[in-house]
């Protein structure tokens, strides 16, 4: 059975300003995975929502990312021999997370 963490992270940013940072910096994503990124795709299904879909070290992970008012929530499908990294991954998004949306980052 696949891992389907949720992460919440809070900011004091616009809907708007976090759009515009997801989509400047979601590039950077596969920099800070070890071992490398085959292929990472990105969607807008709607304006407030942006799913990813990247391959791995032969594996493939799943997320959604929505935006609300004053928290991103990220929602993790992990494949089942990543489950035993949920806490790890769930914590190395919240901190990058958390970077991304400070008040005084220009991304």
């Amino acid at each position: 059975m696949a891992s389907a963490p949720t992460i919440e992270i809070p900011h004091t940013l616009g809907r708007e300003e976090v759009r515009r940072r997801l989509a400047n910096r979601i590039g950077e994503l596969p920099q800070h995975i070890p071992g490398g990124v085959a292929r990472m795709t990105t969607d807008w299904p709607d304006r407030d929502r942006m799913t990813l879909h990247l391959v791995a070290l032969g594996q493939s992970a799943n997320a959604t990312i929505d935006i609300e008012d004053r928290i991103v929530r990220v929602k993790l499908i992990l494949p089942p021999i990543l489950s035993f990294m949920t806490e790890a991954i769930s914590a190395a998004i919240r901190r990058g997370g958390e970077e991304l949306l400070l008040p005084d980052h220009s991304g």
